[in-house]
């Protein structure tokens, strides 16, 4: 194909495909600066050049956009007339961060009204490949195939090797980028997959680190991330770029108990997502958490009398950089003499905070009531309509059993048998009107740590329509208090504190209603549970209505 014509070629391409996810990328320099200069020279003869800045911090030099076909088609175009080096290659526009510098217009190519820029001479003949690769140091070969793994297309070992398996990564990294899959790397293409696996190592600046304090010799993204610090049992790397990526050294004094209580206590927190594998040995752990948001990994290990590790957190979607950057700190993590004191740090004390880090909080907190011995549990069902995790006490996770929305009732099974300390008692008798109530729940989100019980006036035997499932009380209660039981002066359950039995209706503070025991025993029996009846009894003290709450409340919390 002529000149001319790959020209008309190409415009037709640019014209039509303007809306597409795939570039050419020409070259990446380390600064905005050099970038901007090298795409200046490109635009004397080649229209629409763009600089981005890349994850990995360097520029990148390119045109486009374009879908994948007609991308490929635009690589071996200009590749074939010289325009731009033999080692351009395709690029992914989410390897892209923002656009910094737009050179020119609308790409058309047109003749060279100048020399060209310093461009790379054309690709060696497979022959030659052969011959150039056959120089290649055990090391040189070893590179390669590192960098073949980091680009995900080699997961075998570096053995310094190319057998069948090497040729075929080779053979999907040229695919991918727009070259011909022959498995054999030129000389420009091993440059091209070195580079890129070195400006990302550039970027991430992986340098050892030695902390005393902490008694961790580790090496750490040095580019990413730098020291802020300590807060017993960690300390602290926080972001230097916006790339959002964080480090945490773990360095406490303390055993095998002392280790499982910190595994259980990292996966409460905001930075480590609930989504990923777990894994608690006898002597260490691991956890890995990914949601939309980030990657998080943490390992903690047994040291003598010491409990040291890490915790890596980086943003999604970026899981090449993620990998490598964990690799190479699981091999270079090693433990020394020195462990943080209890006291290091003392920074802002915070309920929701754990040394200075955020403490996961359930999207809901409400209450509910044990309704037979093996751990079933009633409570609202607005409080567990949505939830991706229900637990019940924090930590015991259960699933809806069965739900009535009209009422708004639902019933949670635990998923490991639970065996309650006590059970509710439901009431066979009307409470009279104007009789005392009290009302059990978990008033604060479980922030007290047991429930509370709030006094008030049954006010009537009905719903304001003349629901007759309903109680309507007199009585000042909390959104957490919702789903827990509703107690008459003997300590039997006269009903369930609803979250809302009036629609959008305005109703004074201290108005409530609650399905009554009726409604709740009609709703057991149907889901094949009988629950136990209260029998006539002498009335109780508001201290042993307090003790009867406290075994069989519970708190039910909704996780997203």
């Amino acid at each position: 194909m002529g000149l001319k014509a790959a020209i008309v070629f190409i415009s037709l391409i640019w014209s039509t495909a303007l809306w597409a996810q795939s570039w050419v990328q020409i070259e990446a320099q380390p600064s905005e600066a050099e970038a901007r200069a090298r795409a200046d020279a490109y635009a004397a003869r080649i229209d629409g050049i763009n600089v981005f800045r890349m994850r990995s911090g360097w520029y990148a030099i390119a045109i486009g956009p374009f879908d994948q076909a007609q991308a490929v088609n635009t690589l071996r175009q200009y590749r074939s007339i010289r325009a731009i080096p033999s080692d351009s290659f395709i690029e992914d526009e989410g390897r892209f961060r923002g656009l910094v510098y737009a050179a020119n217009a609308l790409p058309t190519l047109s003749e060279p009204t100048q020399p060209a820029p310093e461009l790379v001479a054309g690709e060696e003949t497979q022959a030659e490949a052969r011959a150039s690769e056959r120089a290649l140091t055990r090391d040189e070969r070893a590179s390669i195939q590192v960098a073949l793994k980091w680009e995900g297309v080699y997961n075998s070992t570096i053995d310094a090797s190319f057998g069948p398996g090497t040729r075929r990564a080779m053979a999907a990294w040229q695919e991918v980028n727009g070259f011909e899959p022959t498995g054999i790397l030129t000389t420009l293409q091993r440059r091209q997959l070195i580079d890129g696996y070195q400006q990302v190592l550039a970027a991430l600046d992986m340098s050892p680190v030695n902390d005393p304090n902490a008694g961790i010799d580790i090496a750490l993204p040095k580019g990413l991330v730098q020291f802020d610090r300590y807060e017993a049992p960690f300390a602290h790397f926080n972001p230097a770029t916006d790339d959002d990526v964080r480090v945490l050294l773990i360095s406490q004094r303390g055993d095998g108990d002392t280790l499982t209580a910190l595994y259980d206590v990292l996966q409460s927190l905001e930075v480590i997502p609930l989504e990923g594998r777990r894994n608690l040995g006898r002597n260490e752990f691991t956890i890995n958490g990914a949601n939309s948001k980030s990657s998080a990994y943490a390992y903690a290990r047994l040291a003598g009398d010491t409990v040291k590790g890490f915790i890596l957190v980086w943003p999604a979607d970026d899981e090449k950089r993620f990998n490598l950057a964990l690799s190479t700190m699981r091999e270079s993590f090693t433990t020394n003499e020195g462990v943080l004191p209890d006291t290091a740090g003392g920074g802002a004390q915070d309920i929701d905070l754990l040394a200075g880090l955020e403490i996961r909080k359930p999207s809901i907190s409400r209450s509910g009531f044990f309704a037979d011995g093996q751990g079933l549990v009633l409570t609202t069902s607005a409080a567990v309509s949505q939830c991706a995790r229900i637990t019940l006490d924090g930590d015991s996770e259960a699933d809806v059993l069965a739900s009535d929305r009209e009422l708004g009732l639902a019933l949670l099974k635990p998923r490991a048998e639970l065996a309650p300390i006590s059970t509710a008692y439901l009431a066979s008798a009307q409470p009279r009107l104007s009789s005392d109530m009290a009302v059990a729940g978990y008033s604060f989100g479980g922030v007290l740590g047991a429930p509370s019980v709030t006094f008030g006036t049954l006010a009537d035997v009905k719903g304001l329509n003349g629901d007759g499932r309903l109680l309507r009380l007199e009585v000042q209660s909390e959104e957490g208090d919702r789903g827990g039981p509703v107690f008459d002066g003997f300590g039997a359950v006269q009903g369930l504190l609803l979250d809302s039995a009036e629609g959008s209706r305005k109703l004074p503070g201290d108005v409530a209603f609650a399905a009554n025991a009726g409604a709740l025993t009609a709703f057991l029996n149907t889901n094949g549970v009988s629950p136990l009846v209260a029998e006539d009894g002498l009335a109780v003290e508001p201290e042993d209505l307090e003790a009867i709450a406290a075994d069989i409340t519970v708190l039910v919390s909704c996780w997203n």
